[in-house]
């Protein structure tokens, strides 16, 4: 049996799993900063779901941020609560075995490519487009780490060709400024509506908004897409891979699969342009498959 655990910055995911199927599932808030009271959580969730089976599994978890491979220490985690702690010691002291650490994104990647979306993709970019902007690189298969563990980490380069509305950038909380992620994620798009119109709307509410015809909630979205065309293009230049998977709360607009692959024509290095950008398969519980398949079958 093999538990896969999302530890996102709003809510904790775990599910047990025999081969692709799932035995059983849990959720629950995450605990706002508050990071022993999250390590408690994860490991409440991991022994409720192997009393509940009456067997013990392996434990794969996904964070926000990845652990350092000097000092064994999360960092790059947008829930700052996590950075700087040992996470994974910790929770193999709470669980008593080892536990397998990887960022959310690259869970969410792998997730997809083995039987998702990206499924027989060679090479499969996993894009997280949700309270942070992250992602994952699987070549033939393989999750592809990095020799900083960063692979897959454009959220925190800047935004491709900046337009003067869009200087100064707004800062990020990694401590630079411009960062993609500043413009992409949920909280990024709400700030972008509110800094234009003065309206505070959420992410949902500029989308119902927009559907109904609202013309500053358009513009808003067409600020978005262009946005995330700018910052594919600059993958696709990059790495080229054969599909591009978004997953995270915004991935649900469907209008991106349209627009976005219009939008960044412009910016791509080459004549022709073969690479797809789809619609996660597996929705928000990408992140808890890609966690357990961390594990092979055999070591479970």
């Amino acid at each position: 049996m093999r538990i896969g655990v999302d530890l996102g910055g709003s809510k904790i995911e775990a599910a047990a799993f025999d081969g692709l199927q799932v035995l059983a599932r849990r959720r629950i808030p995450t605990p706002a900063g508050d990071y022993m009271a999250t390590l408690m959580a994860v490991a409440g969730m991991v022994e409720a779901l192997e009393n509940e089976l009456g067997r013990r599994g392996s434990v794969g978890v996904g964070t926000p941020g990845v652990e350092s491979a000097q000092s064994g220490l999360i960092k790059n985690a947008n829930s700052t609560c996590l950075i700087g702690k040992p996470l994974k010691r910790d929770l193999q002291a709470l669980l008593q075995r080892e536990v397998r650490l990887a960022n959310d994104a690259n869970c969410f990647a792998l997730s997809e490519a083995v039987d998702g979306a990206g499924s027989g993709a060679e090479t499969v970019f996993g894009v997280i487009l949700g309270t942070g902007v992250g992602g994952g690189i699987v070549v033939r298969g393989e999750l592809l780490v990095g020799a900083n563990a960063i692979a897959g980490e454009w959220g925190h380069n800047p935004l491709p060709s900046p337009t003067r509305d869009e200087m100064p950038s707004p800062a990020c909380y990694c401590g630079r400024s411009g960062c993609i992620e500043t413009w992409l994620s949920g909280p990024g798009l709400a700030r972008d509506h509110a800094a234009v119109t003065g309206e505070p709307l959420t992410p949902e509410a500029i989308v119902a908004g927009a559907a109904a015809g609202n013309g500053s909630c358009e513009a808003t979205l067409q600020r978005y897409e262009d946005r995330l065309a700018r910052a594919l293009a600059s993958v696709i230049n990059l790495l080229d891979p054969q599909v591009i998977v978004l997953g995270g709360g915004l991935s649900n607009l469907d209008r991106l699969y349209t627009n976005v692959p219009r939008l960044w024509v412009p910016h791509i290095f080459s004549d022709t342009i073969a690479t797809r950008l789809v619609k996660h398969a597996h929705g928000d519980s990408s992140g808890v498959r890609g966690a357990a398949w961390l594990w092979p079958e055999s070591n479970a």
